[in-house]
């Protein structure tokens, strides 16, 4: 018997798989799909695509130290002084 599957768009998803998963794709499946998708759950080889993700974020970003509560503090009053006056 020969079961013919129909694709339903609506639970359609993507996945990430690691480029070097061990087992390949169907252990990534088997591990981190399927116990959570109903038992029909499958991918065709054609919708496979090889790429690589890069995290601009991750390696580019330098972060700056945060302001002090004091230095918070001193600017709202220095705007609070400028602005006494001006409306009323």
């Amino acid at each position: 018997m020969v079961v013919e599957y129909e694709p339903n768009s609506d639970l359609r998803d993507t996945e990430q798989v690691p480029l070097l998963e061990e087992g390949g794709i169907e252990a990534f499946l088997r591990r981190e799909v399927l116990p959570y998708a109903p038992p029909d759950a499958w991918y065709t080889e054609e919708s496979v695509k090889t790429g690589y993700e890069i995290s601009f974020t991750r390696y580019f970003y330098k972060p700056k130290p945060m302001r002090s509560l004091e230095e918070i503090r001193a600017d709202i009053l220095a705007v609070r002084k400028e602005g006494e006056g001006v409306i009323g």
